[in-house]
């Protein structure tokens, strides 16, 4: 059974005590991963594919006639409801797209700023006992409104050597170049330093499990990667006009998804905490991941009762969930006060399943309390951001000895010396 506290019994390290440090095994395990699949390349790959999915592979890509037949056994109506979200995707993430701009209001000066979008993504989407199209559209889709001219996919095949029809279908819908069938942390190292079939890429994104995380943080530095992922988690703010059955079922949206999980309610109600409690026991045996989702509740949730909502909101705050949902009678009135959060789900009727899949803002988001510094997968993950400065000799000329004389403060004569050479009779006055 979920676990009920009240805040004034609890420290703000008890509220939610999260860590992302892989045990050293499997940082041991990852680190060998890397060094075969970047020694072996394909074999390697190979290997770990028939040792880890039980599949037998001749070809790594996935072919264009494979595309076809995942598109001609699809479901027209699921179909259409991708066609549909990936339009609310691209909708939603063309809004970040930022402008280039050109300063010239200095004589002889023009200052500038550009976005030049990356050459190679890599796109990471798990596989094994679920599939997860959502995941193609959610870090597909921002490359492309990028303008990412190259975007590599990889994900596991099952046992029958394919990828999943369902996985495929979305691929097609948001624009994927390449696809691969490889996953955990080779595929990881695959995109970082490419095989004879897979290409290097510029920079990793998607969720994984500790594995892919592990390898993800391994390989920065020699590319890009989005950010470390931990469990999912959901944080429910609820006040006591709640209906609890749909404050439990929320929290079980996320607690399905791994024994690690972190379902947490905080309200200001100890009815509706009762009554939640209860309502989790009543759900959890209906679904059929009951087991995740029981490990989830009893070991990782909590509900935490707040003497009014402002104490609540600061909890929300301390704790900076991956997904908050605001289930108050005045949603937009506590919206101003949240500071840390991925993603925040207004009002009783918006369950964080609407932002999964459907409604455009991205479902890749900081977890483990990241979301203090860090931000939704998004557009700016695939573009780098330039400055420009061209200066005239005359500009220059003007503040050269101001240049100089500051270089000289941190004791760079050479900085100082670049540009009074310009000017400097022996050093020529060429343009």
């Amino acid at each position: 059974m979920i676990q009920l506290y009240r805040l004034e019994d609890l420290t703000p390290d008890q509220i939610l005590n999260r860590d992302l440090r892989a045990e050293k095994d499997v940082e041991a395990v990852v680190e060998a991963i890397i060094a075969d699949v970047r020694a072996r390349g394909d074999d390697a790959l190979r290997d770990y594919a028939k040792k880890f999915d039980g599949a037998d592979l001749d070809a790594l890509e996935v072919t264009p006639a494979e595309m076809e037949e995942a598109l001609a056994a699809a479901d027209p109506d699921f179909l259409q409801t991708l066609r549909m979200a990936a339009a609310n995707i691209e909708a939603f993430h063309r809004r970040q797209l930022h402008d280039n701009f050109v300063m010239t209001e200095q004589d002889g000066v023009i200052l500038g700023q550009k976005y030049t979008p990356v050459e190679r993504a890599g796109v990471y989407v798990p596989g094994g006992t679920a599939a997860y199209p959502s995941t193609v559209l959610m870090d597909v889709i921002p490359a492309k409104v990028a303008g990412v001219p190259e975007i590599v996919m990889t994900t596991p095949a099952g046992k029958d050597g394919k990828v999943n029809p369902a996985i495929l279908a979305a691929a097609s819908v948001a624009g994927v170049t390449r696809i691969f069938k490889t996953g955990g942390a080779q595929a990881v190292a695959a995109l970082a330093y490419g095989t004879q079939s897979v290409p290097a890429v510029d920079k990793i994104v998607g969720p994984g499990n500790v594995y892919v995380a592990t390898a993800k943080r391994m390989v920065y530095g020699k590319v890009g990667i989005d950010m470390i992922a931990g469990p999912s988690e959901i944080l429910v703010l609820a006040d006591g006009g709640c209906n609890p059955a749909w404050v439990a079922a929320d929290l079980l949206s996320q607690a399905e998804h791994d024994k690690l999980a972190s379902p947490v309610l905080v309200t200001d109600s100890e009815a509706l905490a009762k009554a939640v409690q209860a309502e989790l026991e009543v759900q959890i045996p209906q679904l059929p991941r009951a087991a995740i989702a029981r490990a989830s509740v009893d070991d990782n949730g909590k509900i935490i009762v707040c003497q009014d909502l402002g104490k609540a909101i600061e909890v929300c705050n301390i704790i900076a969930p991956e997904h908050l949902e605001v289930c108050v009678e005045d949603p937009f009135a506590v919206l101003g006060k949240i500071k840390n959060a991925g993603s925040i789900f207004l009002g009783r009727n918006v369950p964080e399943a609407l932002g999964d899949y459907f409604a455009g803002p991205n479902h890749t988001l900081p977890t483990s309390g990241t979301a203090r510094f860090s931000s939704p997968l998004g557009v700016d993950d695939f573009v780098k951001r330039s400055s420009f400065i061209y200066y005239t000799r005359e500009a220059l000329g003007a503040v050269k000895d101001r240049i100089a004389a500051f270089a000289e403060k941190e004791g760079l004569h050479a900085h100082a010396r670049s540009v009074t050479i310009r000017y400097d009779q022996e050093g020529g006055a060429s343009q």
